[in-house]
């Protein structure tokens, strides 16, 4: 965990180095969900930057790839900006760099992504990438190609070949894909493994129809990204607001009972009596209860929430 006084830098398009990350070792790469295997490629750009005494950061891209060539979003996103940079900050990293992946920046040659951007405008000292990742016009772009570019434009190129293991084991089932399979199946714990972490969001607590309050379940109401495709249920989780964690149980979906409306996380907070509303706050995901149902009516929901609640309490107290 960094020090409370570090500052980490985020940047979008910048025109040239942003202040603080100058000569910066960038790490190249989506890094949705930051998984295992992306934080090993992290682990080698930290240990390059100390090496040569600069800054380290990420170069990601908004919107996903994917989601631009597809026009419309197709990827459900683990780490929506906030998240991705909550989760590098905590990695102990200077800073992320955002490009906007629009059509000119597709267009860019393999040639001009290393010379117009990485050389030029960010002015990096060294990059480190992973040993699949493509870049460039139709993706022509490779690690080789990448090395003999850093060569000729005086960057240094670190490839970080496949990483089979890490301390925690072995990395061969370890991707975003599978991470987003389990989570859309509602196993958050093996998202947790395959990320090295319990899967999180972050959202702002908004406003909503008060039916928890009146019965005797007051929530907090935060819209996910879009993008997201949890499975629809209850969770034992804990949220964060002002630095303080809270645990609690957690609603995902769209209220079958009530209304079928648009998804929407509903937290309820044990022994918590406050005001939430427009805070940002993270949720943190332990363990999956059951899946969202339609009750006969009120009495039948309120009498599963109890249940429901003593369940959560269990699942965190085993952490």
């Amino acid at each position: 965990m960094p020090d409370a006084a570090h500052q980490f830098i985020v940047a979008r398009d910048p025109a040239s180095p942003p202040p603080g990350l100058e000569g910066a070792v960038l790490a190249l790469g989506n890094f949705d969900g930051l998984h295992r295997g992306h934080k090993g490629v992290i682990a080698r750009a930290k240990a390059l930057a100390r090496r040569l005494g600069k800054p380290c950061a990420v170069l990601t891209f908004e919107p996903h790839p994917a989601d631009f060539f597809a026009g419309r979003r197709v990827i459900f996103r683990l780490t929506p900006l906030d998240a991705k940079a909550a989760l590098l900050f905590r990695l102990g990293l200077d800073g992320m760099i955002i490009m906007s992946f629009d059509a000119g920046f597709a267009a860019l040659t393999a040639e001009q992504f290393t010379c117009d951007i990485l050389s030029q405008r960010l002015g990096a000292s060294a990059v480190v990438a992973g040993y699949d990742f493509r870049f460039g016009a139709k993706r022509r772009g490779d690690a080789e190609f990448l090395q003999r570019e850093g060569a000729r434009l005086g960057f240094a190129v670190e490839i970080v070949e496949r990483i089979s293991n890490d301390e925690a084991g072995s990395l061969d089932a370890v991707s975003s894909t599978a991470t987003r399979e389990a989570l859309e199946r509602g196993d958050v714990g093996l998202a947790r493994s395959l990320l090295g972490n319990p899967y999180f969001i972050e959202g702002d607590v908004i406003h909503g129809e008060k039916r928890g309050r009146k019965l005797g379940f007051p929530t907090a109401n935060i819209a996910l990204d879009p993008s997201n495709r949890l499975r629809f249920g209850v969770y034992a989780v804990t949220l964060e607001a002002r630095g303080v964690v809270h645990q609690g149980v957690a609603s995902f979906g769209r209220r079958p009972t009530f209304d079928d409306g648009a998804p929407l996380l509903e937290v309820f907070v044990f022994d918590f009596s406050g005001d939430l509303y427009d805070q940002r706050v993270e949720v943190v995901f332990y363990g999956f209860i059951r899946g969202e149902e339609k009750f006969a009516g009120v009495d039948e929901l309120v009498a599963r929430m109890k249940l429901d609640a003593a369940e959560a309490k269990e699942i965190l107290a085993r952490g």
